[in-house]
């Protein structure tokens, strides 16, 4: 017996070469298991191109006042009416989804930068230093994370760059717990023992073995954050301490038109909720989705492996061909 004669059939290398990618197979389970969630998606997609295209998009220019036509209801021109100062409502609301994806990107992206430093460090290393800071982490979690972001913005001031940092910086300590107890669950398996067993720094065995099998953990942080950086976004902007008043966003325009023309023109206050609403639910619901998919303590979750149907007999076929080669080699 040779080791050419044992070599795996030309039609399972071809379903090999043929099978989906982990990514398309989670746009296809998403697709096919999870209406709500792909209905988020596509919201998530609505929000990005209209952030990204809104000087295309938008009928007018923010900063276009039509003093005849102040608080106009919707029209052919207008669709969706005009505000106090007779600027078109639409245009706001399209630069408002700019305004809310940058911040919402950008200070999740901050965030999540933060609890992989501090949660992978702490989780890997432990010991004392684990100790020391999960202690200042608690101390930060107990003291509500609003009234802290509110109460830095009356000192600092108005800003997106403000608002970006210090929601950015608040969250990221919160969410490094959830990346802690991720990596002290998968500190005890196997090959990150046998990673140690033969040398392996710990910064090399944190970046090849600890982070990419915590990925999943870390993309359904950051999807459900990003709502909930645009939500304190807007209350911010509400109370009058987010982004400056002549910045488009929906929390300003909440505050600036519709709290003050309430009575007056209800739709003011109606377009940017409206709005706001849909995009928080629809990031929520990709995010719900994306756990349910990628976790693999839940039903039907995946985790960073896609170990189902096809895949586990080729996993099989490839097991039992290496045992044959070794008995072949021993004979």
């Amino acid at each position: 017996m040779t080791e050419n004669n044992l070599v795996v059939p030309k039609s399972n290398k071809q379903a090999e070469k043929n099978h989906p990618g982990f990514w398309m197979n989670l746009v296809r389970r998403m697709v096919l298991e999870k209406p709500l969630g792909t209905f988020g998606l596509a919201i998530v997609l609505i929000l990005f191109i209209t952030g990204i295209f809104a000087n295309f998009i938008a009928p007018f220019s923010i900063n276009l006042i039509h003093l005849g036509d102040r608080l106009a209801p919707p029209s052919t021109t207008y669709l969706l009416g005009t505000d106090q100062l007779g600027r078109d409502e639409l245009s706001w609301v399209i630069y408002g989804a700019r305004i809310s994806m940058i911040i919402g990107l950008a200070a999740t992206a901050i965030s999540e930068s933060i609890a992989i430093l501090i949660g992978v460090t702490c989780g890997y290393i432990g010991g004392k230093l684990d100790l020391i800071v999960q202690r200042f982490v608690d101390a930060w979690m107990s003291i509500p994370m609003f009234l802290l972001i509110l109460t830095v913005m009356s000192i600092v001031g108005n800003g997106m760059f403000q608002v970006i940092m210090i929601i950015g910086i608040a969250a990221g300590i919160g969410h490094s717990r959830l990346i802690r107890s991720a990596v002290v669950s998968m500190k005890s398996n196997t090959y990150v023992q046998a990673s140690e067993a033969i040398g392996s720094g710990s910064v090399r065995t944190m970046m090849r073995h600890i982070l990419p099998n915590i990925m999943s953990v870390i993309i359904v942080s950051f999807t459900i954050s990003v709502g909930a950086a645009i939500m304190q976004e807007a209350s911010l902007s509400f109370l009058g301490f987010g982004v400056p008043p002549g910045v488009p966003s929906w929390g300003s325009m909440l505050s600036f038109g519709g709290k003050q023309y309430m009575q007056a023109d209800p739709l003011l206050a109606f377009w940017p909720g409206a709005f706001l609403a849909i995009a928080i639910y629809g990031i929520n619901m990709f995010g719900d989705s994306l756990r349910d998919l990628l976790d693999p303590r839940l039903k039907g979750g995946i985790g960073r492996y896609n170990l189902k149907g096809s895949s586990l007999k080729r996993i099989k076929e490839r097991l039992e061909h290496q045992t044959r080669v070794k008995s072949a080699k021993l004979e």
